[in-house]
């Protein structure tokens, strides 16, 4: 886990300032792309806590270990007027078996992501029908040596998505419940750690989705769903999906725990391991 020590310090000085003022667990956690969600999957929410006259800022550290890979992400947000969401995120997805596998030892793909989200509807908890937000993600390889190499046609894309996502009080079972449906348009391979495009196809249409419960107000559980397609002959692309929990003290610590089924990954089969996001919001 490099890089950690930034995040500490960034913990430390945002648990020290004001937080927004909206109900605790409604800004979600940073999903790996930089968006408000939860690890894989962006949900309607806005970043942060802040109301419609605050402005909250978010940062996140994310890790995922596999048996042949791991993966990394940094990524900060802003969440404006609970409106409009800006984020970037830097991945990075070190191939621990494959590069020396294929003769580059140490190898390692890199990505940008800059992220745009409007909320268009709806409260997340105020209102009957759901929170709706529409989000853009353009995504920048910075490694398009081996995407090129396997077939990806660009190295940089744009993701569209929409999602809708609601809080219900006391439901199920006492419990406050949580659900996220987000249909994602998108030409990434590998979320875009392998290009974007390839020879069997483009642009597909994929739905993803979050369900879970809030035991308490500081503790959730859920599951993560996201479909993907195959644009590369090269390797199939496998569903992920993931079983999470979350710790929420309170408006400016959130920890994520998973355990995540990426399924086969550039002709590896079955990575699956353990998920940590730790995120920061003032």
């Amino acid at each position: 886990m490099r890089n950690f020590t930034w995040l500490f310090i960034f913990l430390m000085f945002a648990s020290t300032l004001q937080a927004g003022s909206r109900q605790l667990g409604t800004g979600a956690v940073m999903q790996v792309e930089g968006s408000s969600g939860s690890g894989i999957v962006p949900w309607a929410t806005i970043a942060g806590y802040g109301e419609s006259d605050e402005t909250d800022f978010t940062g996140a550290y994310t890790f995922l270990g596999t048996d042949d890979y791991e993966f990394e992400a940094h990524g900060v947000a802003v969440g404006w007027h609970n409106r409009l969401e800006f984020s970037l995120a830097r991945q990075s997805f070190d191939l621990d078996t494959l590069g020396p596998a294929i003769g580059l030892p140490g190898a390692t793909l890199r990505q940008d992501v800059f992220g745009l989200k409007v909320r268009l509807a709806g409260n997340l908890v105020y209102t009957k029908m759901p929170q709706i937000a529409f989000g853009v993600q353009y995504k920048k390889n910075k490694n398009f040596l081996i995407p090129g190499l396997v077939g990806a046609r660009d190295d940089s894309g744009v993701d569209y998505y929409i999602s809708a996502s609601k809080l219900f009080l006391a439901k199920p079972f006492g419990f406050n419940g949580f659900a996220t449906v987000t249909l994602r348009s998108t030409e990434a391979n590998e979320i875009g750690l392998l290009g974007f495009g390839g020879d069997l196809g483009s642009r597909h249409i994929n739905v993803e989705t979050s369900l879970g419960l809030f035991l308490n107000s500081s503790w959730a559980v859920g599951f993560d769903f996201r479909e993907k397609n195959s644009n590369l002959s090269f390797a199939t692309e496998s569903h992920w999906r993931d079983v999470f929990l979350a710790w929420i003290p309170n408006r400016h610590v959130s920890v994520v725990a998973a355990y995540a089924d990426i399924g086969d990954v550039a002709t590896l089969t079955d990575q699956k391991g353990f998920y940590l996001s730790i995120n920061g919001s003032f």
